[in-house]
């Protein structure tokens, strides 16, 4: 029998990387395509534990590159659930990059990640709540509706006047009405 529901550090996920060579591009900086690949494995892995499930990637909120990360940093990927729909399930990853010699750590990406739990067959698997339990918890619980509204209304999956979250946040009266 699947839980009910879960709690945030039920789905998290810390995984460590050295910078090699073999990740870098002509600048030795990491490259993004292989930092895009560490997020969404510790971010599969997180939706997993959380679902107890396979998932699969659904969409891949905005990933700034904000800072380079050189070659020979240590990069520390941390994921987990910031929230749970039916089938659904979103990730929060931030990625820290690290610089032992110099003793310098720095935030260089973060990311929201969707992934949607399915059966053997491929077909969607409902999901455990997720229970907040901390001030941060709660802000990144609560902002995941407001993301998910515009994530499905970018989608075309969503008309603009359902999105009851994001009518707090902007006049959508009259958005898609014809004139």
């Amino acid at each position: 029998m699947k839980d009910t529901h879960k709690h945030v550090k039920d789905s998290e996920v810390i995984k460590t990387e050295m910078v090699l060579p073999n990740d870098t591009n002509t600048l030795n900086n990491l490259m993004g395509g292989k930092l895009m690949h560490w997020m969404d494995v510790v971010a599969a892995i997180s939706a997993q534990r959380h679902s107890n499930s396979i998932v699969v990637t659904a969409s891949v909120d905005n990933i700034s590159f904000k800072s380079p990360i050189a070659l020979g940093n240590v990069v520390t990927l941390h994921a987990q659930v910031t929230r749970a729909f039916n089938t659904s399930m979103e990730v929060y990853i931030e990625v820290i990059a690290e610089d032992i010699p110099a003793n310098r750590k720095y935030s260089s990406h973060k990311a929201f990640f969707t992934f949607v739990a399915v059966d053997c067959d491929g077909k969607p698997a409902k999901v455990p709540e997720l229970i907040p339990l901390n001030e941060q918890e709660e802000e990144l619980y609560k902002g995941a509706l407001r993301r998910r509204q515009l994530r499905l209304i970018l989608a075309k999956r969503m008309n603009p006047q359902d999105a009851t979250e994001l009518k707090s946040l902007f006049d959508l009266e009259g958005i898609g009405q014809k004139e």
